[in-house]
């Protein structure tokens, strides 16, 4: 999310582990978060092109590849370039956060300290990414709630979307978490600050994975929350309280 001024990000991208496929998405919902200011992608392209990650595909969307060759089997040099690249970056004060487009829990470690430096660490990748991964990142975004190599579901009045990656059970739990800590009176939550919460509680929280675009269709979808509207506002609180 931008605020009044863009954030610049470094976006490195993990050739060997995330298809070249998605490559207009990630840079779509990358430009929701800052712009893209740096685009590097590591891995190593001197046989067969890394998950398709060709020539024309890096120079259509501006990505500078980094070439590093495999010298001992079943070790991925890349992943060490990139991480020493965004120690670099990051202590260049250039930027104001970072992308890591990968489902790898290795750079689990570069995101803490990344985030130690008071920078912000977004990841992309794969549902099945490691939970310390994502943990690790101040927001982790799915490429499974963003792809588009597959006709869209479509989408109902209140931007309900068919085809959801998570039960809707899950995501009233994890709601339902964090309304129990609010301070406000009679349980109440606003739902705002509610959204912010879930993203600090549960950096891979996305609407998107339970099948909706906005949290308030997921709350209610849930049939486990009151609701009242405040100065325009809505708050919510559960309804077993």
């Amino acid at each position: 999310m931008t605020t009044g001024s863009t954030d610049r990000l470094a976006v490195l991208i993990d050739a060997e582990n995330v298809p070249a496929k998605h490559v207009v998405e990630i840079f779509e919902e990358v430009a929701t978060l800052g712009e893209a200011s740096l685009r590097r992608i590591y891995g190593d392209f001197s046989g067969d092109t890394p998950q398709g990650w060709s020539a024309e595909k890096l120079a259509k969307y501006a990505i500078v590849p980094h070439q590093q060759f495999a010298n001992t089997t079943r070790k991925n040099a890349g992943d060490i370039a990139l991480v020493i690249d965004a120690m670099d970056i990051l202590h260049s004060g250039r930027f104001d956060g970072f992308v890591l487009v990968s489902s790898d829990s290795d750079f689990t470690r570069l995101a803490s300290r990344i985030r130690e430096q008071g920078l912000s660490v977004f990841g992309i990748g794969e549902e099945k990414a490691p939970w310390a991964f994502k943990a690790a990142c101040n927001r982790y975004i799915s490429i499974e709630n963003i792809k588009k190599d597959e006709p869209q579901a479509a989408s109902d009045a209140k931007g309900k979307n068919l085809a959801p990656i998570k039960e809707i059970n899950h995501a009233s739990q994890l709601i339902r978490n964090v309304v129990l800590k609010s301070a406000e009176p009679d349980g109440w939550a606003e739902l705002g600050w509610l959204g912010n919460q879930l993203l600090k509680n549960y950096p891979s929280f996305d609407t998107r994975s339970y099948g909706f675009g906005r949290l308030s269709d997921l709350v209610r979808a849930t049939g486990k929350f009151e609701e009242a509207g405040v100065n325009g506002g809505l708050k919510i609180r559960p309804k077993d309280r």
